[in-house]
């Protein structure tokens, strides 16, 4: 397949996104238009003949959930319009932390918008540190699941930090802290944390030795950043030099940037799988969209994703 046959859409959560991985790959943003009705509806229509093309659809589906209909209009309208193959490019897959039944009488929210996508047609999904691997599991239809890390590795490297700790925030993102230890070369901190209830989260107990040790923090996102916050004051308290934070994807509900502003952390490093409309000098920003480029283009050329991973 040549880059003739590929042509990017975005929806509208997604604009500054695409208009940067198509200006990586050389391509025009492709035109369609999207609008809705005076009651709320979402209409789709392509501008451009998409008949027997590799269509990319881009959107990150963070709430509101028009943008997931918007997503699955997308598809649709792609499908029935001829496209040779649908790929939905999904930066950050919404309701992924509703993945399991955790108390009687839930929704495995996560599982049904797989559902939604695969019924609405789409043949592939590419999508960003989800917030359990295995959710890949949840769909039928390949999943190429990228990962930020090759970036905040990068980054931290070149800021050569001394004494280095990295923290995994709770006891289920041990693992993906462990990958930024090895990188970098530094030790691992486990803090046990306890939630009673939603979006409330309390620190009990840091496993490691922090006393002393500039402390990187990793997590997948940041909503309310009650969690990230009780995470830096725990360590602090513990003893910890600089404090950083790197998390995917900066969800940032509520006062969550208020709440980091206030907090004793150094520097938090996220990137822009969600469009973020405020500005924080404690917050830095990382650009995904040439790992989004180089994905699109080798899954259009069946070459590995694997080898986009290996830090230098």
């Amino acid at each position: 397949m040549s880059k003739a046959e590929i042509q990017i859409f975005s929806g509208r959560n997604s604009s500054y996104l695409v208009k940067e991985i198509c200006n990586n790959l050389h391509l025009p943003v492709g035109k369609c238009r999207i609008v809705n009705f005076n009651d709320g509806e979402i209409w789709v229509k392509y501008n451009d003949n998409i008949r027997g093309k590799d269509v990319y659809i881009v959107q990150t589906t963070n709430p509101p959930a028009d943008n997931i209909m918007e997503l699955l209009i997308m598809i649709d309208a792609a499908v029935r319009a001829s496209a040779n193959r649908v790929t939905a490019v999904i930066p950050y897959f919404g309701y992924a932390r509703q993945d399991r039944k955790d108390m009687p009488r839930v929704s495995i929210t996560a599982k049904l918008v797989a559902n939604l996508l695969t019924e609405a047609g789409v043949d592939r999904i590419i999508t960003m540190d989800l917030h359990a691997p295995q959710l890949q599991g949840f769909f039928d239809i390949p999943v190429d699941h990228l990962y930020c890390s090759v970036l905040f590795i990068k980054y931290f490297k070149h800021k050569k930090l001394k004494n280095l700790a990295v923290a995994a925030p709770d006891v289920g993102g041990s693992k993906r802290a462990r990958v930024y230890a090895k990188e970098l070369g530094a030790d691992l901190i486990l803090i046990d944390k306890r939630r009673p209830r939603p979006n409330v989260a309390e620190v009990m107990n840091i496993i490691g030795e922090v006393e002393g040790k500039n402390v990187l923090i990793i997590d997948d996102l940041i909503d309310t950043a009650n969690t990230f916050v009780a995470a830096v004051d725990a360590l602090k308290k513990a003893g910890a030099g600089d404090i950083y934070g790197a998390a995917t994807h900066p969800i940032l509900s509520g006062q969550a940037v208020e709440k980091i502003n206030n907090s004793c952390i150094t520097k938090l490093v996220v990137s822009n799988t969600i469009p973020i409309h405020v500005k924080s000098p404690k917050i830095e920003v990382l650009d995904v969209s040439k790992l989004l480029s180089n994905t699109i283009i080798r899954t259009n050329e069946n070459q590995s994703i694997s080898a986009l991973f290996k830090v230098e």
